[in-house]
Order: C-alpha cells, then sequence, then structure tokens
C-alpha cells in the first residue's frame, strides 16, 4: 500500500472511474468515425468526388491509431472487472458472459475487416467493392459498442434472472441481454458517438477554414460533418425523453436525485441551477412548471415519485443535478452551433464556410461534445449508487478486498498518461506533415473536381 488511509472499495471506484473515462474518448471515436468514413466514402463512388474518397482515405488513417489505443484501455477494463470487482463478477458473471463474450467477437470482426479495406485501397476498380469491405467495420465498432452497453443495461435494471437471497438463479442469458434499460441505453450511446465524432470531425475542417485554408475539400469535409452532426443531435433528442420516462419506471430515485424531486406529486416541475439549503428547499433555480412530469411520463399531470419514499441508503448523492444541468448545457450550446450552421448555409451558403464566429464556434463544439459524453457517463454510473448490480448487490459489496489497489492507481495512470501523449503527438504529426492540399496535389486532384 503506497498511500495512507488505504480503502479497497474508494481506490477501485477511483481507478475504475480513470478507466473508463479514459477509455470512453478512444471508445466513442471508435464507434462513431466508421460510419462517417463510411458516409464519405460513399457520397464520393456515388458522384464520383475525389475530395469526399480522400476524406474517407484520411480519416481511416487516424482511426487506426485511436483504434490501438481503444484496444489498450478495453482490455484493461475487462481485466480490473476480475481484479477490483471479484465480488460482483462472482454474482453476475453468468449473467453478462454472453454479451462480453459477443462484445469480443464484434471487435475481431471489426479489426479483420479493417485490416482488410486499408490495405485494398485503389485495388478495384469497381469502387462499391472497397466500400462494402468497410460495412462489416462499421457493423464491428456499433456491435461491439452495442454488446457492451447491454452488461451496463443489466446492471442498471438487472433481467431474466432469479434472485434468491442475494444470489443470482435460473439465469436466462438472452433474457439478461434484453434489460429494460437496454433499448434506451445503447440506442443513446450509439447516437452520441456518432453525434461526437461528427463534431470533433467537423472541428478539424473549420480549425483548417480558420488558417487560411480556403480548399473546397475542407468546406465539403465541414458540410458533411455538420449536416450529421445536426441529424444525429436531432435522434439524442428523442432518445434522451424516453431515456427520462425508462428512469420514471425503473430508475425513479435516480429521475428524483437529478431533479431534487423530494416529494411526490403530480404536474412536477424541472429544476435547473439552484442550490438546497438544509431543509432541502431549492433555492435560486429555475423551475420550469409541468415539465418534469411530462418528461416522466408524457403527462403534464402524471405523478413522479419523490426523493422521500425512496430510503435513505439507496438514495443517489443530490450532486448529480448539477452533473445533469451541466450535461443539458453543452447540449444546448451542441443545438445552436449545428442549427446556426444549418440555417446559414441554407440562407447564406458561402458565409457557412467563412464567418469566423461560426468557425470558431464549430470548434468549441467538438471538445464540448466529448465533455457531454463524459458527464452523461459520470451521471448515469454515480446515479446508480449506491448499488453495482441495481436492486441486488451494492458498490461497497461488489469490491475487491484486496491490498495494491492503490499500486494499480498509479501504474494504469502511467500507462494512461503515456497512451494518451503518445496518441495525439502520433496523429498531430502524421496529418501535420501531410496536409491534404499536397496529398491533392500528388493525387492530381484538382479544386474543381467533382464539382
Amino acid at each position: 500500500m503506497l498511500l495512507s488511509g488505504y480503502d479497497p472499495v474508494m481506490y477501485s471506484r477511483i481507478l475504475t472511474s480513470f478507466t473508463l473515462a479514459f477509455h470512453i474518448i478512444y471508445a466513442t471515436i471508435g464507434v462513431g468515425v466508421p460510419l462517417m468514413i463510411a458516409l464519405a466514402e460513399w457520397i464520393g463512388i456515388r458522384r464520383n468526388d475525389p475530395h469526399y474518397l480522400l476524406l474517407a482515405r484520411r480519416w481511416a488513417r487516424g482511426f487506426v491509431i485511436t483504434v490501438a489505443v481503444g484496444v489498450v484501455t478495453g482490455t484493461a477494463i475487462g481485466l480490473q472487472l476480475s481484479l477490483l470487482w471479484p465480488s460482483f463478477m462472482r454474482v453476475a458473471g453468468q449473467s453478462i458472459a454472453l454479451p462480453l463474450f459477443m462484445e469480443t467477437f464484434a471487435f475481431f470482426f471489426e479489426a479483420i475487416f479493417l485490416g482488410i479495406y486499408l490495405y485494398t485501397w485503389d485495388r478495384f476498380k469497381n469502387r462499391m467493392i472497397h466500400f462494402w469491405l468497410l460495412v462489416p467495420v462499421v457493423i464491428g465498432s456499433s456491435g461491439s459498442a452495442f454488446f457492451i452497453t447491454i452488461v451496463n443495461a443489466f446492471m442498471n435494471a438487472p433481467a431474466g434472472v432469479t434472485v434468491v437471497d442475494g444470489a443470482i438463479t435460473d439465469i436466462s442469458p438472452f433474457g439478461a441481454m434484453l434489460s429494460p434499460a437496454m433499448p434506451t441505453k445503447v440506442s443513446h450511446v450509439l447516437i452520441t458517438a456518432y453525434t461526437t465524432c461528427a463534431f470533433a470531425l467537423a472541428a478539424i475542417a473549420a480549425y483548417s477554414l480558420l488558417k487560411g485554408r480556403n480548399h473546397v475539400y475542407h468546406k465539403k469535409a465541414l458540410k458533411l460533418t455538420m449536416v450529421s452532426a445536426f441529424v444525429f443531435l436531432i435522434g439524442s433528442a428523442v432518445i434522451g425523453d424516453l431515456s427520462g420516462k425508462y428512469l420514471a419506471s425503473y430508475q425513479p430515485e435516480k429521475l428524483a436525485a437529478m431533479e431534487w424531486h423530494f416529494e411526490t406529486s403530480t404536474q412536477a416541475p424541472l429544476v435547473l441551477g439552484g442550490i438546497l439549503d438544509e431543509n432541502n428547499e431549492i433555492k435560486y433555480g429555475l423551475k420550469i412548471p409541468f415539465a418534469l412530469s411530462i418528461l416522466a411520463h408524457g403527462n403534464p399531470n402524471s405523478e413522479v415519485t419523490g426523493l422521500n419514499d425512496i430510503p435513505d441508503d439507496e438514495q443517489p448523492p443530490l450532486w448529480i443535478h448539477y452533473l445533469f444541468d451541466i450535461k443539458m448545457g453543452f447540449v444546448a450550446l451542441m443545438v445552436l452551433i449545428s442549427s446556426a450552421f444549418m440555417l446559414v448555409l441554407w440562407r447564406k451558403r458561402q458565409l457557412a464556410f467563412t464567418n469566423k464566429w461560426l468557425l470558431w464556434g464549430i470548434v468549441l463544439a467538438a471538445p464540448v461534445s466529448m465533455l457531454t459524453i463524459e458527464h452523461g457517463w459520470i451521471f448515469a454510473e454515480v446515479g446508480r449508487q449506491p448499488w453495482i448490480l441495481h436492486g441486488i448487490m451494492k458498490t461497497s459489496e461488489g469490491a475487491t478486498v484486496s491490498d495494491h489497489v492503490d499500486t494499480m492507481l498509479i501504474v494504469f495512470t502511467a500507462l494512461y498518461v503515456v497512451l494518451g501523449f503518445t496518441s495525439v503527438r502520433v496523429l498531430i504529426k502524421m496529418f501535420k506533415t501531410n496536409h491534404v492540399e499536397d496529398e491533392m496535389k500528388a493525387r492530381g486532384i484538382e479544386e474543381g473536381d467533382g464539382q
């Protein structure tokens, strides 16, 4: 034990949180970028446009680097599940074994076709053959997220099992995969990954335009990514509404803590901001009448369960209210930026590629979208507390009691620092020394090609 005040549960939670926070960056890129590559290549083939084809080629190069880091951090998560949460794995291991296996299978499926896809650029007369090699990559990357999110859904709403004296029996592996949390959780993870990657790639194009690199390639990249981000945001809004209704039915304590809703009541307001006094009275908060009832059940007169009806030892920490507010503030900013781009693109097309305020807003939206992902995961996991397996096992019961978790924390932190620094350095070096304009000149692609 290297650190004083050693508590294996605390250090297990810190290490797992740190691993997930780091991994989610690369996992999000791993899920969303293949779809954007596919869109670019498909458009390039359909329009015979070399700019879109080059977009797909360059995005694929950067994607390989992030996949490599994602493999390492994903492996670390699997290792930590066994080492840090042995009691949890002993109870729930059989129930989640199938989706864990399928997640690994999906990754290998993706990796095999990614290698073939990268090797076969310009090797087919019919370009659609090469495009179809990318489809398994998209399926595998999204499938990997699908199956690992099923595990998290089971932790939030266990299904397909019978619980006797705290032990899981009569396990139905497929039933466990069909948790009530599965539809909204899986769809939300996928659509937000697509959204975040669209914004990240848009930021690269916007920054290039701000630096005076006004080639049509960057304009096409910006249009494709921002239109995609706008569409994905609409999808995420619909799924977010369904997520609120899931919480009202299956995890009412999380919904109540999220909105500081203490008394079970109808016509419940949604609270933005504010602070709580010692009597749990909300001060300085903005209350939107009926909004919580509408979010929970789609009816302004519906009843929403309050925290006073939840046992004290089963209530999530109340500070998740601020997490949710920050997350929704980020979402509002992304909606504003993407809507502004779409409006300007529709009314004054060229201004969408030259207005510096708009371009800087798009650059800002990239880190904001990734922070939204991070806040969303922290909210989801902290909001489930004190449960690691909702209604069955508390987090303190699932953690290891072994020594040296603090040593593991230091070792893995060093690993993540090295991985993060190296991957960012390689990506910057890869594209900084290989400008798109030089590559287009080398390939004989003219400014007006594909117009």
